[in-house]
Protein backbone atom coordinates (compact mmCIF):
# COMPACT_ATOMS: atom_id res chain seq x y z
CA UNK A 1 0.00 0.00 0.00
CA UNK A 2 2.41 2.54 0.99
CA UNK A 3 5.29 0.96 -1.75
CA UNK A 4 4.36 4.65 -3.90
CA UNK A 5 5.37 6.76 -1.14
CA UNK A 6 8.21 8.76 -0.25
CA UNK A 7 8.37 9.07 3.87
CA UNK A 8 11.30 10.38 6.20
CA UNK A 9 13.14 7.62 5.89
CA UNK A 10 13.25 7.30 2.07
CA UNK A 11 14.10 11.34 2.34
CA UNK A 12 17.30 10.76 4.76
CA UNK A 13 18.66 7.69 2.01
CA UNK A 14 19.59 10.91 -0.40
CA UNK A 15 23.05 10.94 -2.38
CA UNK A 16 25.64 13.15 -1.23
CA UNK A 17 24.82 15.76 -3.46
CA UNK A 18 21.57 16.16 -1.73
CA UNK A 19 23.07 17.21 1.59
CA UNK A 20 24.76 19.96 1.16
CA UNK A 21 25.60 20.52 4.90
CA UNK A 22 27.83 17.76 5.13
CA UNK A 23 29.21 18.81 1.72
CA UNK A 24 30.29 22.45 3.00
CA UNK A 25 31.83 21.30 5.60
CA UNK A 26 33.83 18.47 4.00
CA UNK A 27 34.70 20.43 0.33
CA UNK A 28 33.97 24.22 1.51
CA UNK A 29 31.39 26.48 -0.01
CA UNK A 30 33.53 27.51 -2.69
CA UNK A 31 33.03 23.66 -4.44
CA UNK A 32 28.88 23.82 -3.52
CA UNK A 33 26.66 24.61 -6.69
CA UNK A 34 24.13 27.56 -6.45
CA UNK A 35 21.35 24.78 -5.95
CA UNK A 36 23.40 23.30 -2.76
CA UNK A 37 23.96 26.64 -1.49
CA UNK A 38 19.91 27.81 -1.71
CA UNK A 39 19.38 24.28 0.10
CA UNK A 40 21.02 25.19 2.62
CA UNK A 41 19.47 28.51 3.91
CA UNK A 42 16.20 26.78 2.98
CA UNK A 43 17.36 24.29 6.13
CA UNK A 44 14.13 22.02 4.90
CA UNK A 45 12.00 20.50 2.59
CA UNK A 46 9.06 18.42 3.48
CA UNK A 47 8.22 14.74 3.98
CA UNK A 48 7.82 14.18 0.19
CA UNK A 49 11.02 16.35 -1.08
CA UNK A 50 14.28 17.17 0.43
CA UNK A 51 15.44 21.15 0.68
CA UNK A 52 17.61 20.40 -2.08
CA UNK A 53 14.79 19.09 -4.50
CA UNK A 54 12.96 22.25 -3.35
CA UNK A 55 15.56 24.33 -3.68
CA UNK A 56 15.74 22.82 -7.61
CA UNK A 57 12.46 23.97 -8.24
CA UNK A 58 12.93 27.41 -7.13
CA UNK A 59 15.61 27.87 -9.03
CA UNK A 60 13.37 26.28 -12.35
CA UNK A 61 10.87 28.25 -11.58
CA UNK A 62 12.87 31.34 -11.51
CA UNK A 63 15.41 30.54 -13.77
CA UNK A 64 18.71 31.40 -12.37
CA UNK A 65 19.70 33.18 -9.22
CA UNK A 66 19.36 36.52 -10.82
CA UNK A 67 15.32 35.82 -11.25
CA UNK A 68 15.61 34.23 -7.76
CA UNK A 69 16.66 37.71 -6.43
CA UNK A 70 14.12 39.78 -8.38
CA UNK A 71 11.07 37.84 -7.06
CA UNK A 72 8.73 39.41 -5.10
CA UNK A 73 7.47 38.12 -2.16
CA UNK A 74 4.10 36.82 -3.48
CA UNK A 75 5.81 35.24 -6.25
CA UNK A 76 8.19 33.36 -3.89
CA UNK A 77 5.29 32.17 -1.47
CA UNK A 78 3.24 31.04 -4.95
CA UNK A 79 5.73 27.77 -5.07
CA UNK A 80 4.82 25.13 -2.80
CA UNK A 81 7.18 24.66 0.23
CA UNK A 82 7.86 28.39 0.38
CA UNK A 83 6.00 29.96 3.52
CA UNK A 84 6.58 33.19 5.22
CA UNK A 85 9.61 32.26 6.68
CA UNK A 86 11.40 30.99 4.02
CA UNK A 87 10.65 33.80 1.59
CA UNK A 88 11.74 36.10 4.05
CA UNK A 89 14.81 34.58 4.85
CA UNK A 90 15.66 34.35 1.11
CA UNK A 91 14.69 37.94 0.49
CA UNK A 92 17.50 38.78 3.84
CA UNK A 93 20.21 37.23 1.73
CA UNK A 94 20.14 38.21 -1.21
CA UNK A 95 20.08 41.78 0.22
CA UNK A 96 23.29 41.12 2.07
CA UNK A 97 24.50 39.64 -1.05
CA UNK A 98 23.77 43.02 -2.66
CA UNK A 99 24.60 45.00 -0.27
CA UNK A 100 28.14 43.40 0.14
CA UNK A 101 29.09 43.76 -3.36
CA UNK A 102 29.19 47.73 -2.83
CA UNK A 103 31.17 47.65 0.63
CA UNK A 104 34.98 47.10 -0.32
CA UNK A 105 34.63 49.15 -3.88
CA UNK A 106 32.26 52.44 -2.67
CA UNK A 107 35.16 52.65 0.17
CA UNK A 108 38.03 53.36 -2.42
CA UNK A 109 36.74 54.36 -5.15
CA UNK A 110 37.87 57.47 -7.80
CA UNK A 111 35.60 58.77 -10.17
CA UNK A 112 37.12 60.23 -13.12
CA UNK A 113 34.12 59.70 -15.96
CA UNK A 114 30.38 58.76 -15.98
CA UNK A 115 32.02 55.29 -16.45
CA UNK A 116 33.85 54.97 -13.21
CA UNK A 117 30.34 55.46 -11.45
CA UNK A 118 28.55 52.58 -14.14
CA UNK A 119 31.34 50.37 -13.23
CA UNK A 120 31.09 50.88 -9.53
CA UNK A 121 26.98 50.74 -8.99
CA UNK A 122 25.70 48.53 -11.94
CA UNK A 123 26.24 45.92 -9.93
CA UNK A 124 24.16 47.05 -7.43
CA UNK A 125 21.80 48.90 -9.47
CA UNK A 126 20.80 47.27 -12.69
CA UNK A 127 19.09 44.16 -11.56
CA UNK A 128 16.44 46.14 -9.05
CA UNK A 129 12.77 46.04 -9.80
CA UNK A 130 12.04 49.73 -8.10
CA UNK A 131 13.83 52.60 -8.96
CA UNK A 132 16.47 53.53 -6.69
CA UNK A 133 17.78 56.93 -5.95
CA UNK A 134 21.18 56.81 -4.85
CA UNK A 135 24.08 59.65 -4.21
CA UNK A 136 27.55 59.24 -3.95
CA UNK A 137 29.33 62.04 -1.92
CA UNK A 138 32.64 62.72 -3.10
CA UNK A 139 35.45 64.58 -1.32
CA UNK A 140 38.13 67.54 -3.00
CA UNK A 141 40.15 64.46 -4.98
CA UNK A 142 37.01 62.88 -6.64
CA UNK A 143 37.34 60.04 -3.41
CA UNK A 144 33.52 58.84 -2.94
CA UNK A 145 33.62 59.22 0.82
CA UNK A 146 30.16 57.81 1.36
CA UNK A 147 26.70 56.81 -0.05
CA UNK A 148 23.29 57.02 0.29
CA UNK A 149 19.81 55.53 -0.79
CA UNK A 150 17.71 59.02 -1.04
CA UNK A 151 14.62 56.94 -2.41
CA UNK A 152 12.96 54.15 -3.31
CA UNK A 153 10.10 54.21 -6.54
CA UNK A 154 9.02 55.94 -9.06
CA UNK A 155 10.88 58.95 -9.54
CA UNK A 156 8.94 62.73 -9.35
CA UNK A 157 10.80 66.03 -8.69
CA UNK A 158 8.45 66.69 -6.02
CA UNK A 159 9.42 63.43 -4.20
CA UNK A 160 13.15 63.31 -4.56
CA UNK A 161 13.97 67.16 -2.83
CA UNK A 162 16.64 68.86 -2.74
CA UNK A 163 16.90 69.26 0.93
CA UNK A 164 17.40 65.29 1.26
CA UNK A 165 20.43 65.51 -0.98
CA UNK A 166 22.33 67.96 0.47
CA UNK A 167 21.35 67.48 3.59
CA UNK A 168 23.34 64.68 3.65
CA UNK A 169 26.18 66.18 1.54
CA UNK A 170 26.78 68.97 3.81
CA UNK A 171 26.99 65.86 7.00
CA UNK A 172 29.11 64.54 5.31
CA UNK A 173 31.61 67.69 4.00
CA UNK A 174 31.60 66.50 0.45
CA UNK A 175 32.84 68.75 -2.12
CA UNK A 176 30.45 67.75 -4.44
CA UNK A 177 27.39 64.52 -5.47
CA UNK A 178 27.13 62.23 -7.85
CA UNK A 179 23.11 61.48 -8.03
CA UNK A 180 22.23 58.39 -9.93
CA UNK A 181 19.29 55.92 -10.47
CA UNK A 182 18.04 52.90 -12.43
CA UNK A 183 15.67 51.76 -14.33
CA UNK A 184 13.91 48.78 -13.85
CA UNK A 185 12.78 48.24 -17.61
CA UNK A 186 16.78 48.09 -19.17
CA UNK A 187 16.41 51.08 -21.04
CA UNK A 188 18.66 53.92 -19.61
CA UNK A 189 17.20 57.09 -21.89
CA UNK A 190 16.15 60.17 -19.43
CA UNK A 191 12.30 60.94 -18.67
CA UNK A 192 11.14 64.40 -18.81
CA UNK A 193 11.29 63.72 -14.94
CA UNK A 194 14.71 62.42 -14.73
CA UNK A 195 15.72 65.85 -16.48
CA UNK A 196 13.43 67.76 -14.47
CA UNK A 197 15.48 66.47 -11.28
CA UNK A 198 18.47 66.95 -12.49
CA UNK A 199 17.65 70.80 -13.46
CA UNK A 200 16.63 71.31 -9.81
CA UNK A 201 19.36 69.42 -7.91
CA UNK A 202 22.25 71.92 -10.13
CA UNK A 203 20.21 74.59 -8.81
CA UNK A 204 20.55 73.62 -4.96
CA UNK A 205 23.78 72.76 -5.09
CA UNK A 206 24.51 76.48 -6.62
CA UNK A 207 23.09 78.00 -3.89
CA UNK A 208 24.58 75.83 -0.90
CA UNK A 209 28.27 75.30 -2.90
CA UNK A 210 28.24 71.68 -3.61
CA UNK A 211 28.10 70.63 -7.20
CA UNK A 212 26.13 67.96 -8.92
CA UNK A 213 28.95 66.48 -11.12
CA UNK A 214 26.48 64.55 -12.90
CA UNK A 215 23.42 61.97 -12.77
CA UNK A 216 23.79 59.02 -14.11
CA UNK A 217 20.80 56.35 -15.20
CA UNK A 218 21.68 52.63 -15.07
CA UNK A 219 20.07 50.26 -17.66
CA UNK A 220 20.39 46.72 -18.42
CA UNK A 221 24.39 46.96 -19.21
CA UNK A 222 24.18 50.54 -20.77
CA UNK A 223 23.80 53.61 -18.44
CA UNK A 224 23.35 57.57 -19.38
CA UNK A 225 25.12 60.27 -18.50
CA UNK A 226 23.01 63.26 -18.37
CA UNK A 227 26.25 65.32 -18.28
CA UNK A 228 27.56 63.95 -20.98
CA UNK A 229 23.99 64.73 -22.75
CA UNK A 230 24.24 68.28 -21.99
CA UNK A 231 21.69 68.41 -19.08
CA UNK A 232 24.49 69.55 -16.84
Amino acid sequence: MAANTCNKTDVKNVPYYDRPRERLLREGAVHLSDTELLAILLRTGSERETAYQLAQRLLAKFGDLRGLAQASHAELRELKGIGQVKAVELHAAFELGRRLVGIPRISRASIRLPRDVADLMSPELAHLTQEHFVCLFLNTKNHVIGKQTIFVGSLDASIVHPREVFKEAIRRSSASVICLHNHPSGDPTPSREDIAITHTLREAGELVGISLLDHVIIGDGRYVSLKEQGYL
